[in-house]
């Protein structure tokens, strides 16, 4: 069960259109995950998962209250893989950014020529970028070979 380099597992968590599973904490202290489209960026000397949720979401609501969360990326075709990202999280409204963010993240999943429409339709207000500063990374491959 080989541990995967920090290229190796950015890559594995880029490749193709591999949603993350977010997890945050309730204000009960009960665990809330959801599936989230997500891309990751670097700023010279931390890396971030960025994606957008809306401000009455569950996961915007609790990441407001609690930065802290955690993130897991799978291969679920043997011999299965996976991240778990942990991080914390700041979430910012500015409309440029956000409309940036949500046209790259659009071209991830929608592809190309439906980046533009996804990218305006989920950059509206209510919407929030969430920039998570990656603090720790569990990344194994081929855990069943």
């Amino acid at each position: 069960m080989p541990i995967m380099s920090r290229e190796q597992w950015q890559e594995f968590v880029l490749h193709g259109t591999r949603t993350g599973k977010l997890a945050v904490t309730r204000t009960n202290g009960a665990p809330h995950i959801t599936p989230i489209w997500f891309l990751l960026d670097h700023d010279g000397a931390d890396d971030f998962v960025v994606f957008t949720t809306h401000e009455s979401s569950v996961k915007g609501r609790a990441l407001r209250r609690d930065p802290r969360f955690a993130l897991c990326v799978d291969d679920q075709q043997p011999p299965y893989s996976y991240v778990l990202i942990e991080g914390e999280a700041t979430v910012s409204a500015d409309p440029d950014e956000l409309l940036a963010w949500a046209i790259r993240l659009g071209c991830r999943y929608m592809g190309r020529e439906r980046a533009e429409e996804y990218g305006h339709r989920n950059a509206v207000p209510g919407e929030y970028l969430v920039r998570g500063r990656i603090t720790r990374v569990t990344a194994l491959a081929d855990i069943a070979d």
